[in-house]
């Protein structure tokens, strides 16, 4: 037989084995297509069932407090919630007009911002610093990452006691050093404990990420920046950083997200919004105006000009800085 013939034949040969192949593998997929995974279920009960214990949560933790605050907003409740009246946009008139709400939105945006720029420079810093570590590297990954798994609150009540005026050994050392430390009645002196207790809860966490997206920047891209001269810092901020921007810009947005509505523990168990409302952030003053003032108009008001606030500052994060990132590398 010639080469040519025999060649046609395996080819042949090959081609009937193939097709078998495919058509088993698109019946096992359920498509119809090759390489194309199911998009639906054919038992439509087990999809339900996958998905009930997030819809239930979302349902009871989202959705209805949703609707809930939407509702009180434009309404005015007694304090016993007995009795509502509609006073339509009363609530928000009156909310944009008060000096204490305007001086706790610029405290708000503030203590946000010096959140998240502190937050990841220390975060950075320290992920940077674990490709130095040699000996007792797991040590040091696990005392970095403790503070992740202590509550807001405990992490609060710590750092109260560690600085407390008069029974904390770190004030006790500022008062020997010269310092008249008192968060119970310097405005500053507050705001600097809640914003550093803010800081350390939350430095772990990005330092996971960050350390995530340091490894996974091709070594031979470092190797090459090295053998070009460059020393480690600089291969840092010009290799390693610019190629984890996407994972940068998501801490960001997180960071963001945590120093509006996730402080509220630190805040609550550390100076409770004070000393004359220097701590009183807009999700502290929500509860505060909601659970003791007993103002529910109001504070679902608030509730709601929060949300906007945060998905508003969302939207122009992503347009603003996401354009600026390379997710292709």
């Amino acid at each position: 037989m010639p080469a040519s013939d025999a060649m046609r034949l395996s080819g042949g040969a090959a081609t009937r084995l193939r097709f078998p192949l495919r058509r088993s593998l698109g019946l096992a997929l359920g498509s119809s297509e090759v390489g194309l995974k199911a998009a639906h279920f054919r038992r439509p009960w087990l999809a339900a069932g996958l998905l009930a214990p997030q819809l239930l949560i979302l349902l009871f933790f989202f959705f209805i407090p949703t609707y809930k605050a939407l509702s009180l907003a434009f309404v005015q409740v007694d304090p016993f919630g007995g009795t509502s009246i509609f006073v339509g946009l009363d609530n928000f008139t009156t909310l944009f007009s008060s000096p204490e709400y305007r001086d706790s939105a610029i405290l708000t945006l503030w203590f946000t911002l010096v959140q998240c720029v502190v937050t990841l420079f220390i975060a950075a810093l320290l992920a940077f610093a674990t490709d130095v570590v040699i000996r007792g590297r797991a040590i040091y990954k696990g005392v970095i990452l403790l503070p992740y798994a202590i509550a807001p609150a405990i992490s609060g009540v710590l750092w109260a006691f560690l600085f407390n005026p008069t029974v904390g050994p770190l004030a006790h050392m500022l008062h020997d050093l010269g310092y008249a430390w008192d968060p119970n009645r310097r405005p500053f002196d507050a705001l600097l404990l809640v914003s550093v207790a803010a800081i350390w809860k939350h430095v772990c966490y990005d330092y996971i990420f960050l350390v995530a997206a340091f490894l996974a920047v091709p070594a031979s891209v470092i190797e090459a920046a090295a053998i070009d001269g460059a020393r480690p810092v600089r291969r840092f901020l010009t290799v390693t950083l610019p190629m984890a921007a996407p994972t940068v810009f998501f801490l960001v947005v997180m960071n963001f997200v945590y120093g509006l509505f996730e402080t509220f523990g630190i805040i609550d168990t550390i100076t409770h919004g004070g000393p004359a409302g220097s701590t009183n952030t807009l999700v502290y003053k929500v509860y505060q105006d909601g659970f003791r003032l007993l103002d529910l108009g109001s504070s679902a008001a608030q509730s709601v000009v929060l949300m906007a606030i945060a998905v508003l500052f969302t939207v122009l994060q992503f347009r603003a800085v996401e354009r600026k990132v390379n997710y292709q590398v």
